[in-house]
């Protein structure tokens, strides 16, 4: 990845109290972390930073509209994606991030990479399904769910349905 994907918040000259931070990330930000799960992607991501004399603490939020394949259908549709995240920044002898929640930056640092902060907060908000919003309201029609439907062990008994699953159907109650 090179570096000018990476995106770095720089603190040294900051006076203490709090300033605000915008980045824009688009769907080339995650392809270049090799998620290929977005079609297309717009996500505005807001950081506060409240320096401290011996602390950086961060508020991240990020918020946008992520292009994703439904599960089911493979059809796409547009998600809204809604994610926040809070990072406490403070200074040692060397870099270390084993805490989800707390980094430690070697003295003398003045910036701080957040690019694979971003990349985790968005990416880690994403439901594990992906659901188009018109399967719940039955407004989709597709092929595909019409095929599913065929399926469907749950409806009706048709009249080429194997009576001998009844019995089993009996076991599960």
């Amino acid at each position: 990845m090179s570096r000018a994907n990476q995106f770095f918040l720089k603190f040294i000259g900051l006076k203490d109290g709090s300033h605000k931070f915008e980045y824009d990330l688009d769907n080339s930000f995650f392809v270049s972390h090799d998620y290929s799960d977005f079609n297309s992607c717009d996500i505005k991501v807001k950081i506060e930073l409240v320096k401290k004399t011996t602390v950086l603490e961060l508020h991240i939020i990020g918020s946008g509209l992520a292009n994703i394949n439904c599960t089911l259908s493979n059809e796409p549709f547009d998600f809204e994606v809604n994610s926040k995240m809070k990072l406490l920044l403070k200074f040692g002898d060397k870099y270390d991030d084993s805490n989800d929640e707390l980094i430690i930056l070697p003295h003398g640092s003045h910036t701080v990479e957040l690019d694979q902060f971003l990349y985790e907060m968005i990416v880690l908000s994403m439901p594990i399904r992906n659901i188009h919003p018109g399967i719940d309201d039955g407004s989709l029609k597709s092929d595909i769910l019409n095929r599913l439907k065929d399926f469907d062990i749950n409806k009706e008994k048709s009249s080429n349905f194997d009576p001998r699953w009844d019995k089993l159907k009996k076991l599960k109650k």
